[in-house]
């Protein structure tokens, strides 16, 4: 039979001194918001021990805006509201009034919303002890040599009890195992624990930690390493979550063949995958789902979101791709930007100062300069010369262009849209194309040149000398 498991997940707070213009678990965090790393988290817990659950998100602060943001995401969470920031052990109350069915399950979770280095790794272990040791109760900690703000450990022959700083002596407060705000309990347990907790206390507050008794059945399980429960409280912190979050996103890439030519300065955000075989330059940003395949090549100061990068593919220093797709041996760059909807064919070449937008280029297509293509489909092998522009707006709608395989666009050309030039057409150099051209046809509309021998002396400026 399935263990069942209620996970709460704290995300009241205001988080004042992040100064945002969101609530705090709304704080932004590498592509995601702080509250994403724990619901996922959890998900992950859920579904590595075969736990059969309810997640219930307790909110208060901008409680609509929260809810809101978490519903379209995770329409599983429930929710609880805690009226008034009275402390943890008031918002586990909210939680239990919000569900009685929550009264039958076999374990409680306890998480804030404002950690989101936490990972299913920690919440199985502590499961594990739980089980193995037949605790009621066990709180995550870690050793801090400056422990300040953190309430201190103090264990007993059996069992444990938390202080809060406000309310430690000086000597506990020299104890550097500190609580993380990280529980999981029997549920049976803290229901019953829950009904002595009082506020008397300096913060008057309701402490959940005033659960945890001496010589009652609770353990702390004391992990090696503090980062992993670090808060975010402020930016200073929120900068440091983000650090620690790449470091390991690169650290499991690594471990998969990804090479970084200078790791600390490369920044790859959660959701991004990177094949076997990838070489990522320093300066660069992938954000978003993008999607790397084997062998590919990022240079330096790449930005890519949201994008797909197929095997053998190479973008070039300096290029921004923004939901782009990049096929097998396509190259684009340097310094080119390819746009929502651009998608570059296998061993196309997209060169420099080049910008795509929304058209698809066929296989072996050659934009190499200085152009722009928006909403346009470009046929297999065509070379479009330097200075090509695709005139796709009237001022009111965008229109097609569409050319066809084996074309020569020449430099300086432009398609006035909505407009087709079939295969193996050739486009003499600075024309405007304003009508359709049938297969194998040329075209050049430019003004005819004149010349004045000797005439130049009229137009050329000298400055004097003085």
């Amino acid at each position: 039979m399935n263990m069942t498991i209620g996970a709460v997940i704290l995300a009241a707070g205001e988080g004042k001194r992040l100064k945002l213009d969101a609530p705090k678990p709304l704080a932004p965090c590498l592509d995601k918001n702080l509250v994403d790393f724990p619901i996922r988290e959890i998900q992950k817990f859920f579904t590595q021990n075969k736990l059969i659950g309810i997640k219930t998100a307790v909110i208060g602060h901008q409680k609509e805006l929260v809810q809101s943001y978490i519903s379209k995401r995770y329409p599983d969470v429930k929710y609880a509201v805690q009226e008034r920031q009275l402390g943890t052990a008031d918002a586990l109350r909210a939680y239990f009034d919000s569900d009685p069915s929550t009264h039958k399950l076999d374990y409680t979770l306890v998480i804030c919303a404002d950690t989101p280095v936490v990972s299913e790794r920690e919440l199985t272990k502590m499961l594990e002890l739980l089980q193995s040791a037949q605790m009621d109760a066990v709180a995550a900690t870690f050793q801090d040599p400056t422990p300040k703000g953190y309430g201190r450990i103090i264990r007993g022959k059996k069992g444990f009890h938390i202080v809060e700083e406000k309310d430690a002596t000086d000597e506990q407060r020299k104890i550097t195992e500190v609580n993380s705000g990280l529980y999981l309990l029997k549920t049976s347990y803290v229901l019953e624990n829950l009904k002595s907790v009082d506020s008397n206390n300096k913060s008057g507050e309701f402490y959940l930690t005033d659960i945890f008794k001496d010589g009652l059945n609770v353990d702390a399980l004391c992990f090696p390493h503090g980062n992993i429960f670090l808060g975010v409280n402020n930016l200073e912190q929120l900068e440091q979550v983000e650090t620690i979050l790449r470091k390991q996103k690169k650290m499991a890439l690594r471990e998969e063949g990804v090479r970084f030519i200078d790791a600390p300065h490369t920044y790859i955000d959660d959701d991004v995958e990177i094949g076997a075989g990838t070489v990522i330059y320093p300066n660069t940003y992938i954000t978003g789902k993008t999607k790397i395949g084997k062998n590919a090549v990022i240079e330096m100061g790449a930005q890519i979101t949201n994008s797909t990068i197929a095997d053998n593919a190479r973008v070039l220093a300096y290029s921004i791709l923004e939901g782009a797709i990049l096929h097998e041996k396509a190259h684009a760059g340097p310094f080119a930007r390819l746009r929502s909807g651009a998608d570059i064919g296998p061993e196309a070449k997209i060169g420099n100062f080049v910008e795509i937008k929304k058209s698809v280029l066929a296989r072996g297509v050659k934009v190499s300069h200085l152009s722009y293509v928006g909403d346009a489909f470009i046929g297999e092998e065509s070379n479009i010369g330097c200075g090509f522009i695709t005139c796709n707006y009237d001022g009111a709608d965008k229109h097609i262009t569409k050319i066809g395989k084996n074309c020569f666009i020449g430099s300086d050309s432009q398609t006035v849209a909505p407009v087709e030039i079939g295969d193996n057409c050739f486009v003499a150099s600075s024309s405007t194309i304003t009508k359709s051209m049938p297969e194998g046809s040329f075209a050049i509309s430019r003004g005819q040149q004149t010349t004045k021998e000797g005439m130049a002396k009229k137009f050329i400026k000298v400055k004097e000398k003085k």
